[in-house]
């Protein structure tokens, strides 16, 4: 990087001098803004880029009023949404949608899981993307307070304004119960979290359908998020107290899943032979479980990345497109959930159909 005179950064000033232009045509040129002549903005850039010039952000973002961030949050707690080691679906989320954020210039602020208090007053953002939002959700909540738009990642439950990503909750939910079906489950359960998520509401409304399609008993269970895989392991252990006969679990968040398998276990039940088990993310938990559970690939990184996009063109950053054209319409991923079967589940050779 070429410095200027006394081993300083080169300034506008610099640029401006070597160009033999004013600093405001360097600042319209280099912003793309204004009325410069194409060739003009063409060769200002080139000496830009030759001294080594970086613009300023900080000044940058106080003159738009912007802080060229955006934040990802949701009220889902880390005991389901990340885990011990913290990685997981949020984090997931967060990987794809800071590398699109950064195509545009702008930076992604990760915020713990919003319950209450104060966790999305004092952060400067322009805009959020909320990870599957309850009814009454508290980061949601927070931005309408402070008047920021939003988007968000998986069809909110509450009426709302806000623009969405599709996770297709009762596609995925139809995969997975499908599965066990032609697996051979004749008295499936279901195990979902107690929340109002899209997701817990998609499955068991998909349950309620198959269980009357296909003459099964009907048994839902639910399980506190903030309970972990404790939570799923008892809730899985009273399941199976009370029915006895069910012979698959669709448990749909990973954490409960890898607990109701310890209780199986610990009440004799051999997975898959006695007792198959699949669960909705294909995540790490799901992967290095012992047997590997039968999971789905939401396609995150595509979902998030378009979440991203939809919000950004929510601020005017960038031309809406597509199914995105509009603030109440969803964005939806081009390609939809995929079935990953593995040995949970796994009692028959998987078909054609499930890849």
């Amino acid at each position: 990087m070429t410095t200027s005179p006394g081993g300083r950064r080169p300034t506008i000033a610099d640029v401006a001098a070597a160009a033999s232009v004013s600093r405001t045509t360097v600042s319209h040129a280099l912003n793309d803004i204004g009325k410069v002549d194409p060739r003009t903005r063409e060769r200002i850039k080139k000496i830009a880029a030759e001294l080594g010039y970086r613009p300023n952000l900080r000044a940058q973002r106080l003159r738009r009023g912007q802080a060229k961030a955006i934040a990802l949050a949701s009220s889902m707690p880390f005991a389901v949404a990340g885990g011990p080691s913290r990685l997981g679906f949020y984090m997931e989320v967060a990987a794809a949608a800071a590398e699109r954020a950064l195509v545009h210039d702008y930076a992604l602020v990760l915020i713990p899981p919003v319950q209450s208090g104060s966790a999305l007053y004092s952060v400067d953002i322009d805009g959020a993307i909320v990870v599957e939002p309850e009814a009454d959700d508290a980061a949601v909540a927070q931005l309408r307070e402070r008047g920021l738009p939003y988007v968000a990642l998986g069809r909110p439950t509450a009426p709302d304004d806000a623009p969405y990503v599709d996770l297709h909750g009762a596609r995925v939910a139809e995969l997975l119960l499908d599965h066990l079906r032609d697996q051979g489950a004749r008295s499936p359960a279901l195990i979902v979290g107690a929340g109002s998520r899209h997701s817990s509401v998609d499955a068991r409304a998909a349950y309620e359908h198959a269980a009357a399609a296909h003459g099964w008993p009907t048994v839902v269970a639910t399980a506190p998020e903030d309970g972990g895989e404790q939570a799923g392991y008892a809730s899985c252990a009273a399941l199976l107290a009370e029915h006895p006969g069910t012979d698959a679990l669709c448990v749909l968040v990973d954490a409960f899943a890898v607990g109701a398998v310890r209780a199986l276990r610990e009440a004799g039940r051999r997975i898959p032979d006695d007792v198959m088990v699949v669960t909705r993310y294909d995540g790490l938990r799901a992967r290095t479980c012992e047997p590997p559970l039968t999971a789905v690939d939401l396609g995150l990184d595509r979902a998030a990345a378009d979440a991203v996009e939809l919000l950004l063109a929510r601020l005017g950053a960038r031309p809406a497109a597509g199914a995105a054209g509009t603030d109440t319409e969803e964005a939806a991923p081009a390609a939809g959930p995929r079935l990953v079967p593995r040995a949970s589940s796994l009692r028959r050779p998987p078909s054609a159909d499930h890849g």
